[in-house]
C-alpha cells in the first residue's frame, strides 16, 4: 500500500496531477485471483488499463490477456516480439483471446496468422470471420443476466439461449472450429447469482451440443465482472470464488475435458493506483463549499462518466472542521463534476493536496486532452 508520505514525495518530484501505479499491488491482486480460482486461467482485460508497464508486469507474472483491439494486441505483442516466430504463434494461441464479439474486417485479417481465439454472437460475425480469419478458433458469447452490475453489457452483446445451438452449428458448417462458450455478467458485478445462472446455462448448452454430435468444445470463458473492493458494501472476492468453484466442480468437474478461463480487469488493477491532485480554486456556490482541482472527469476521473464509478477523496491536511463539498475538475465544462457529496475539511486552501485511492481501472484508460488539459502524469512504483 502506498503511504501518504510516499505520495507527497512523488508530488515534490513530479508535480500534479499524478497517477501512481503500485506494481506490488498488481502482483498481489493477480496472486489473489489465482489462489481463489485455481482452475481458472486469468486473461487480464487490457481495456481496464492498457498501460504497457502494467501489461509487462502481468506478463512476467504469467498472466494471459483479453484484448479488444489491434492496439491492445500490439501492447501485448511487445512482450514476445523477440521470440522466434513459431514460439510467438504458440504463445499467442495459448494466451490471447480477442473477446470483442464485433470486429472490423481489417482487424481480423491482421490477426488471422496468429490464430487467436475469437468470440462471436451473431450470423454476420460468422460470415465475417469465415472470410477474414478462417484459421481462428471461435467461442460463442452467451447473453446472460447483468442484474446488479455497475456497467451493463447484455443489451449490446450475447446470443440468447434459444439461438445458441443454431449459431454454433452454423459456425461449424461454415468450417470454423468452435472451441467453446463465453459470457460476461457485467462489470463490477455484486450480484453473485449472475455467475451461478450463467455457469448453469453454459453447462446446459455444452450438453445440448454434445447430444447433437459435436464434441470439440473444450473451453468455457466465464468473463469478467469480478468486483473491486471500492467500499465495504462489496462482498469479499473469496466468497464469490467459493461459489464459482462449487458450480464449476459440479458442472465441469476436473477431468471433463473443459478448460476454464476468465477475463479479470478491474479486479486486477483498480486498487493498484492512486490519483493525487492539487486544489487550484475555492468558492462558495449557492451556500455550498466548492473545491476546484487540477484533475477531472475528462482525465483521471473519467470513470465518473464512462464507468458509473464514484471516487472519494482524502486530504493530506486533516485538521479543522469538515463539511459536505462539491469537487470540480479544471475544465470550463459544467459536466466536469467529480463529486457533489465529499466530506472534506473546510479550511483547505489553494495548493493543498487531495488523493483518491482505488482508481486504477477505467480511469486513465479513458483520459483525454479536452480543453487543453493533459492527462495526469503516470508514475510507476515497486516495479
Amino acid at each position: 500500500m502506498i503511504t501518504e508520505e510516499t505520495l507527497q514525495e512523488l508530488v515534490e518530484t513530479h508535480g500534479t496531477p499524478l497517477f501512481v501505479i503500485d506494481h506490488d499491488e498488481l502482483r498481489n491482486n493477480y496472486a489473489t485471483f489465482k489462489k481463489n480460482l485455481p482452475r481458472v486461467q486469468a486473461y487480464y482485460a487490457v481495456k481496464a488499463n492498457p498501460d504497457p508497464v502494467i501489461v509487462k508486469t502481468l506478463f512476467e507474472e504469467g498472466a494471459s490477456f483479453d484484448i479488444s483491439s489491434i492496439a491492445e494486441f500490439e501492447i501485448v505483442y511487445e512482450n514476445i516480439k523477440e521470440l522466434p516466430e513459431q514460439e510467438q504463434y504458440d504463445w499467442l494461441w495459448k494466451n490471447v483471446i480477442y473477446a470483442n464479439p464485433i470486429k472490423a474486417d481489417d482487424t481480423l485479417k491482421k490477426l488471422n496468422k496468429y490464430k487467436p481465439l475469437l468470440t462471436f454472437d451473431n450470423r454476420e460475425e460468422i460470415r465475417k470471420i469465415k472470410e477474414c480469419a478462417p484459421d481462428s478458433g471461435v467461442a460463442l458469447r452467451l447473453r446472460v443476466s447483468n442484474a446488479g452490475a455497475m456497467v451493463e453489457l447484455s443489451s449490446k452483446f450475447g446470443a440468447a439461449h434459444d439461438e445458441a445451438l443454431e449459431l454454433i452449428f452454423e459456425a461449424i458448417e461454415a468450417g470454423l472450429l468452435v472451441e467453446g462458450l463465453s459470457f460476461h455478467v457485467g462489470s463490477q458485478t455484486t450480484n453473485f447469482e449472475n455467475y451461478m445462472q450463467a455457469i448453469n446455462l453454459a453447462a446446459l448448452i455444452f450438453k445440448e451440443v454434445k447430444e447433437r454430435g459435436y464434441d470439440k468444445m473444450d473451453l468455457l470463458d466465464i468473463g469478467g465482472g469480478f468486483p473491486a473492493p471500492y467500499d465495504e458494501s462489496v462482498k469479499p472476492f473469496s466468497e464469490l470464488a467459493k461459489r464459482i468453484n462449487t458450480e464449476l466442480d459440479r458442472l465441469f468437474p476436473v477431468g471433463c475435458g473443459v478448460d476454464i478461463v476468465a477475463e479479470p480487469g478491474r479486479f486486477i488493477v483498480a486498487t493498484a493506483a492512486t490519483a493525487v491532485s492539487k486544489i487550484i480554486g475555492k468558492a462558495v456556490r449557492h451556500g455550498k463549499l466548492c473545491y476546484y482541482i487540477d484533475d477531472g472527469v475528462y482525465h483521471t476521473f473519467s470513470g465518473v462518466i464512462f464507468d458509473h464509478c464514484q471516487y472519494h477523496f482524502e486530504p493530506f491536511k486533516k485538521e479543522g472542521p469538515t463539511e459536505i463539498c462539491t469537487v470540480f475538475g479544471p475544465t470550463c465544462d459544467g459536466l466536469d463534476v467529480i463529486s457533489m457529496t465529499e466530506e472534506l475539511p473546510s479550511v483547505l486552501e489553494r495548493g493543498d493536496l487531495l488523493y483518491s485511492k482505488n482508481i486504477g481501472a477505467y480511469s486513465g484508460a479513458t483520459s483525454t486532452y479536452f480543453n487543453g488539459f493533459p492527462p495526469a502524469k503516470v508514475v510507476h512504483v515497486n516495479l
